[in-house]
This record gives structure tokens, C-alpha cells and sequence, in this order.
């Protein structure tokens, strides 16, 4: 049932921006930064608390949407922002979360509107079919080039806080590999924001689920392993929180514990999802929101607020409102009104900066064992497309197939042959053994695995064919490649310079690679027995089961 009474008038959303800084645009809005365990206004130095929404449509954000489902960018629709923000005010939302942008759209009208709403935004930098998987993860150069893009799409808004280089990557205890490869996303977004001279104040943070081991997450992404300093550390840390549901309390909720344990935590934390609908009295749409007075009251010293999941009805029941008259109309459900309620009547105290003295120092990293398989040094190469585009051409055996159906089968067997072939595409993340060309996309690395096999059988013309989809070619090594590929080396286990140009790749509002055709299993068990080499569940095939398909 829908609420059709108690929206607040124009003058209560008048009310609502009282105490905040007016804006009349993207390019004048105060910037927000972090500090500490903090976010501050840099105009006057206020502390800046999160009262957010999540804002996306018919979009799973636990990695479940399918790679080749299409999304709606919510900043490129102006005519819904027109329509959602003057109810978002009612809320009194101050920040919305996205979870994946077209960055080849124009997001000026939404940006614009938002900002003169006094609304920020924290974006998620993948989508459906370019993000770090949990059980078979890797940082390639796909993922890098829509990062990147999404970076460069949203970097000149002043009310873009940051990003998420993942969400809930990790959420069981057999996938802590994973978060590895999330560090060295992490890692490269901030040093891509660095590298073109974005402003900042743009952060960089990760989104985890509350599993058996974010205690190890939050250290991991935290921590300064070596010299690193805090180039891989994130700039804040998200937290998806469903423990109080209904009218739960502070202890029964476990929040005191999370209190507790972020109580000397380096960099600002806040609940980057909550708002359980489980056992809720009247069902999933009549949320009370008695969370909102603990975590902007006794929770403030530790916690920056939070962001409610989620605006729109779905199939899942988290809306807060749905779409009427063809989506021209918004028409709130209960506990929309009851979250107002809650918002309305808090007052967090407000630090600030100018008195604050961050005190906090960046946690030891975890000890890799098994309950924790990610080394937090080495991480994962940086994906270098230009490294992978002069190793290809540099091929005496190269691949021209596309069709990456078809390269499972070949890795495999070329791996099983002789796994030091493959060394240069290895990613073991418990021992830290990552290949040269291992953030290379998967034709690229099939290429160089394919032309390791032709010279190790003597530049057989059999040895580079693979039933048609490999072809030999006359090696060539550009002036401009020399420096790269000597870095890497001929056994391609060395480590090139990280990339520093722009990101080029765009989106089509849905899937881009999927790396389906990508090496697999560099994480298992069996591939720590093997040395961290690419031998994670692979078998060594019989020639004889290949012979339909190699020309051997």
C-alpha cells in the first residue's frame, strides 16, 4: 500500500537546505574531502555527514545482474532527476549512490540539477560484465579502460565525492583472493585520478557486504604494505548493513560492535547500503528507519552517516517509491514518510575541521593463511594496453580468432604442456605471482602463450595453428615498445611501467567483455602447490583429446 498523505510542502523542503551551501552549479559547489575519519566541506570547513539514497533502477548490485543485461544510467535521464528531486529533498538526501554510468552520455542536465539541490554523488566503476568477479577475479585491461572512462566521464562535477572500485567482491570466505584484485583497482583509480590532474578531493573507496571476514576486508584495504605509502589504500570505506530490522536496537543490531572495531579506523566509514525489510511489521514497505537515530546520533564520533537502498521499487521490495502515469510520477510508499520522520528529527554534532587532529594510523595488512588469501604486496600489475598491443605485435605466433569461446580449451592445453609457457599470465594472489601480460584481455594473453609453445617446439609451423585460430606473423617491435617489453622479459614474469594515459573505452549501457575466455582458476589451492603459476584447476589433456582441434 502507498502512502497518500504527509508529503512535506515546498517550504519544508525550503527547510531542508537550511544549514547546507546554496549552489547554482556543478562547477560552484563546494567540493567535499576527506580528512582523516572525516568528510568536510572545503568551503567552511563543516563537517559533512551522508544522508543518502541509493539511485538505480531494475540494477542488482551484488554482482548477480546478468553480464549481458542492459542498465539505465540514472545521471543521463534529466527529466527523472527533474521528477525525484524535489521528493529526494523530502528526505532530506544530501548524496546519492550510483551503480554504474554510460560514460559516452551527457550527465550535465542531472549533474546540474543535483548540485543546485546540494546533492553529491559516489559512483560505483563497473557494470554488468566489467567488474572484478569473486571467483574468478582479474584486473585487466577491459575493466582498467571502463574505470577509467567512468572516471573521466564524472571527474569535472564538484559534487562527485568519489567512487567504488568494487561492491561486495568478497562474500564468502573461499573468495578473499578476490580482494587483491580490488587493491589494485583501488591503486590504479587513484593513481589514474593523480596522473591526469583531477582534483584532489576524489576518493576512492570499496563497498563490503557485512560477511565472516570484513574485519580482515577493512584492514586489507586500509593498510600501507611496504613503502607503498597510501596509494593503495582506499580513501573511505562503505559498509552494506542489514542487521536492524524493524525496531532493532544498538546492541542487537551489532552496530556498537562495528562502532567498536572502526573506532580507530584511518579514513572516513559510512553505511554505503542499509534498511532491512526483513520481518518488518506491515511488510517490506512500512520500514520504521529507527536506525537513523543511533547512526546519526551516538555512532557520529565513528560513523558518517549512510545511504538508504533503495529509491525505486523493484523486484527485490526496497523501494521507497514507485514510478506512476508511465514514469512520469512518483508516489511514495510508507516508509518513505517514516524515514522523513526519523531524518527530520536528528542532529549529528557537527566537528569542525580547523579543531580536528587526525590521530588514526593505517592497520597491518592481514596475514595471509586459511582463513585470508590476498597478499597485500605484490598486487596485481597495473593493465597496460600498451604493453599488451606491443607484446602482440612482437609475436612470431599470434592469435586471429575472436571468438573467446573457443580459448579455454587451448589454455588449457598449452598450460598442461608446460606451465612455464603460461608464467607470464600466472595471478595467484596468496603468493603474490603475477605474470607480465596477466592484465592483458584474453586474446592477448592467449597470443603470447600460444607463441611461448611455437618457440618451444622449435617454430613448428604445426605448433601455430590450433585448428585455424592461430596464425604466424612477422614479429615487429616498435621503438616505442623496447623499453615495456624488456621490462617484462622473454619469460614474461617482469613488471612495466603502470600506464598514464587516458582511458578510451566506452559503454553501450549494458555488458562490455566479460573476460569469459580468460584463463581460469589462478587462485585455488592446487595453484599455490604449483607456485603461484597458472596450474590452478587445470589437467594436463591428452594430446590425443586435442588432436580434432590442433594441428599438431
Amino acid at each position: 500500500m502507498k502512502f497518500a498523505g504527509g508529503f512535506v510542502g515546498l517550504g519544508a523542503v525550503a527547510a531542508t537546505l537550511l544549514g547546507s551551501v546554496s549552489a547554482a552549479s556543478y562547477d560552484d559547489i563546494p567540493e567535499i574531502e576527506v580528512y582523516g575519519q572525516h568528510f568536510f566541506y572545503t568551503n567552511n570547513g563543516s563537517q559533512f555527514y551522508l544522508k543518502g539514497v541509493a539511485y538505480q533502477q531494475n540494477y542488482s548490485p551484488n554482482g548477480s545482474t546478468s553480464s549481458n543485461t542492459t542498465y539505465t544510467d540514472p545521471l543521463a535521464d534529466g527529466d527523472a532527476c527533474r521528477r525525484d528531486i524535489p521528493y529526494l529533498k523530502q528526505i532530506y538526501t544530501n548524496i546519492l549512490r550510483v551503480y554504474a554510468i554510460d560514460p559516452t552520455k551527457d550527465h550535465d542536465d542531472c549533474m546540474a540539477q543535483l548540485a543546485s539541490a546540494d546533492i553529491y554523488v559516489v559512483a560505483d566503476l563497473g557494470e554488468p560484465g566489467t567488474s572484478i568477479e569473486s571467483n574468478d577475479p582479474e584486473w585487466d585491461v577491459t575493466m582498467y579502460q571502463r574505470y577509467t572512462s567512468v572516471i573521466d566521464a564524472l571527474s569535472k562535477y564538484k559534487n562527485v565525492v568519489g567512487f567504488f572500485a568494487g561492491n561486495e567482491n568478497v562474500s564468502s570466505a573461499n573468495q578473499t583472493a578476490a580482494a587483491a584484485f580490488v587493491k589494485a583497482a583501488v591503486r590504479d583509480a587513484k593513481g589514474y585520478i593523480s596522473a591526469q590532474n583531477y582534483r584532489k578531493t576524489l576518493g576512492v573507496g570499496y563497498a563490503t557486504a557485512d560477511v565472516p571476514t570484513r574485519d580482515e576486508l577493512a584492514h586489507y584495504f586500509a593498510c600501507e604494505p611496504g613503502n607503498t605509502g597510501n596509494s593503495t589504500q582506499i580513501d573511505f570505506w562503505g559498509y552494506n548493513v542489514y542487521s536492524w530490522c524493524g525496531d532493532s536496537s544498538y546492541s542487537a543490531s551489532s552496530y556498537g560492535e562495528r562502532v567498536d572495531f572502526f573506532s580507530d579506523y584511518p579514513v572516513p566509514v559510512f553505511f554505503a547500503e542499509y534498511g532491512c525489510i526483513e520481518g518488518v511489521d506491515g511488510g517490506a514497505t512500512h520500514r520504521p528507519f529507527t536506525e537513523v537515530q543511533v547512526l546519526f546520533g551516538n555512532m557520529t564520533s565513528v560513523f558518517s552517516g549512510g545511504i538508504v537502498y533503495e529509491w525505486f521499487m523493484g523486484a527485490n521490495d526496497y523501494g521507497l517509491v514507485e514510478l506512476t502515469s508511465n514514469d512520469a510520477s512518483v508516489s511514495p510508499y510508507p516508509d518513505f514518510t517514516s524515514l522523513q520522520s526519523q531524518l527530520a528529527s536528528v542532529s549529528p554534532t557537527i566537528t569542525q575541521r580547523s579543531a580536528y587532529t587526525p590521530s588514526n594510523s593505517a592497520p597491518a595488512c592481514p596475514t595471509v593463511g586459511s582463513s585470508w588469501q590476498a597478499s597485500a604486496s605484490p598486487l596485481p600489475p597495473s593493465p597496460n594496453s600498451q604493453l599488451c598491443s606491443c607484446m602482440a605485435a612482437s609475436l612470431q605466433c599470434n592469435i586471429k580468432s575472436t571468438n573467446e569461446d573457443d580459448y579455454a580449451d587451448v589454455f588449457d592445453y598449452i598450460c598442461g604442456a608446460n606451465e612455464d609457457f603460461c608464467a607470464g599470465i600466472s595471478r595467484n594472489a596468496t603468493t603474490g605471482t603475477y605474470g607480465g601480460y596477466s592484465g592483458c584481455d584474453p586474446k592477448d594473453q592467449l597470443a603470447w602463450v600460444a607463441n611461448q609453445y611455437y618457440l618451444g617446439n622449435d617454430k613448428s609451423s604445426s605448433a601455430c595453428g590450433f585448428s585455424g585460430m592461430a596464425t604466424i606473423q612477422t614479429a615487429a617491435t616498435a621503438s616505442t615498445c623496447s623499453s615495456l617489453l624488456q621490462a617484462v622479459g622473454t619469460a614474461g614474469t617482469g613488471t612495466a611501467a603502470s600506464p598514464t594515459g587516458k582511458g578510451t573505452a566506452g559503454a553501450t549501457g549494458a555488458s562490455g567483455s566479460s573476460s569469459k575466455g580468460a584463463a581460469a582458476g589462478f587462485n585455488g589451492p592446487k595453484a599455490v602447490e604449483h607456485g603461484g603459476l597458472v596450474m590452478g584447476i587445470w589437467s594436463v589433456v591428452a594430446a590425443g583429446s586435442l588432436l580434432g582441434m590442433l594441428a599438431l
